[in-house]
């Protein structure tokens, strides 16, 4: 440890101090002020012999007069066991269900693995050894299921807006997932500026539902430090790694809200005085969103993965937003909720025209899901498509006017969204949803269902 009193300011959470030596990015700093308070703080920029330390807590009343900086020579981590399961914690990795904190570097007594101090920064994936996602996850959600089929190792982002009901729609997903292959299963949850309201509803719903035994919470709230809502995703990520490399879980991780993760690291970036890039965030968002969502995948020889579903609000429902726009980039598809949807009283309100899932493919069929998941998804995606185009024609020309397809399709896409969309907090299997769809299609002329091939037809439409 290197002891210093050379502190020249202090500015918000930002320290600076100078005439410093050996000094590494990302380094842990306690700060002993004269008046016995004790902070906590990161490197995070170094120029020559000054480095600034971003604060964990509030530098209010703080006086640099007779302060002692100590560099620790670590970095942020987090001890890890088999008992993190059913915990919850702060943005820092801190308990907040009233346990005792895990600790590192010992024996627990009552577990057959050593307590473990991972870095939260990870280490990188190598390259050569992913494999490819595969595998169906399932959420119970139809819209998803079918026709956005989530895989194992893949990363797909939830599209919000605000007032959109994207924490019922997370509580949902982390309730009900599973996996049908038998494999140990676990949910990791990051919150990042969410409301105590939000914060107790997210905890009863998987406590209600019994879900919370098989997940992680780490919860950074509103009123909690800028800096914590930048370390909560790395501690999410890090103990989903190592409950998928070490103790063989499919680990699904759901991070909310990502847009509110990408505003934290805004605010910093000015406190540093860096020049802004597009929108004001800083050059580096992409990168640094990268360092998050990278961190998902199947790996060669290793049983567990991790499959993300970062969730993240759009301002003012723009998906050319810096954040959704560069998120894109990085993820294989997006599930994209839908305004109009919503205002018809329908959950979850899931625009499946506006979704799509990349690697959807990979997860469907004999084997995995049943076999004709994949005709049924394109058969879905074309009638929907063909019935928005017929309910344009009907308030243009009159519904009498249209044809009798043509008022099938309208009858189609109603039966679309009152008996398979519109679900509610029900779980579905994907049998169920499978059968649903056959329903609503039925409706349709054989002539019609193109995409659907007379032996698939045959066997599961309902009239046989």
């Amino acid at each position: 440890m290197i002891h210093y009193t050379s502190l020249k300011s202090l500015e918000g959470p930002l320290l600076v101090i100078d005439k410093t030596d050996s000094i590494s990015y990302l380094e842990l700093v306690k700060i002993q002020t004269a008046d016995g308070k004790v902070l906590d703080g990161q490197v995070i920029a170094l120029e020559k012999d000054v480095a600034v330390v971003q604060l964990f807590q509030s530098s209010a009343g703080t006086s640099l007069k007779g302060s002692v900086a100590t560099f620790t020579g670590q970095t942020k981590k987090i001890a890890l066991s088999p008992s993190i399961l059913g915990r919850i914690f702060n943005g820092l990795g801190k308990p907040l269900d009233g346990k005792l904190e895990l600790e590192g570097n010992r024996y627990d007594i009552n577990l057959p693995l050593p307590l473990q101090n991972k870095d939260i920064y990870g280490a990188a994936m190598n390259p050569f050894r992913r494999s490819e996602p595969s595998n169906f996850i399932q959420t119970g959600i139809s819209s998803i299921d079918l026709t956005n089929t989530v895989v194992k190792g893949q990363k797909i982002p939830i599209f919000s807006g605000s007032g959109m009901p994207d924490l019922e729609l997370l509580t949902q997903i982390a309730s009900q997932a599973t996996t049908l292959d038998g494999k140990p299963f676990a949910v990791v949850v990051a919150t990042m500026g969410i409301s105590q309201d939000q914060y107790r509803y997210l905890v009863d719903s998987l406590e209600k539902s019994g879900a919370l035994s098989h997940t992680v919470i780490f919860a950074n709230l509103a009123n909690d430090p800028v800096v914590e809502r930048i370390l909560t995703p790395r501690l999410a990520l890090t103990t989903s790694e190592y409950l998928a490399y070490e103790l063989n879980y499919s680990v699904l991780t759901l991070m909310f809200d990502l847009t509110n993760y990408a505003n934290a690291l805004r605010e910093i970036s000015a406190a540093k005085k860096e020049i802004p890039g597009r929108a004001g965030y800083p050059s580096y968002l992409y990168t640094d969103l990268a360092t998050l969502l990278e961190r998902a995948g199947t790996v060669e020889d290793i049983q567990g993965d991790i499959t993300q579903i970062p969730i993240l609000t759009m301002p003012s429902d723009d998906i050319t937003h810096p954040v959704p726009d560069l998120t894109g980039y990085i993820t294989e598809g997006q599930i994209t909720l839908d305004r109009n949807l919503l205002q018809k009283g329908i959950f979850p309100p899931i625009n499946i025209l506006k979704s799509l899932s990349r690697l959807k493919d990979k997860g469907q069929g004999e084997g995995k899901t049943r076999e004709d998941h994949s005709a049924v998804s394109d058969q879905i995606f074309a009638s929907l498509a063909e019935a928005n185009r017929q309910e344009e024609l009907a308030l243009i020309l009159g519904a009498d006017s249209l044809s009798e397809t043509g008022q099938k399709y309208l009858e189609f896409k109603k039966l679309y969204e009152d008996r398979f969309l519109n679900q509610g907090k029900e779980n579905r299997n994907i049998e169920q949803t499978l059968n649903i769809a056959w329903e609503i299609l039925s409706v349709l002329p054989r002539q019609e269902l193109k995409k659907i091939k007379d032996k698939l037809y045959e066997k599961y439409h309902p009239k046989n």
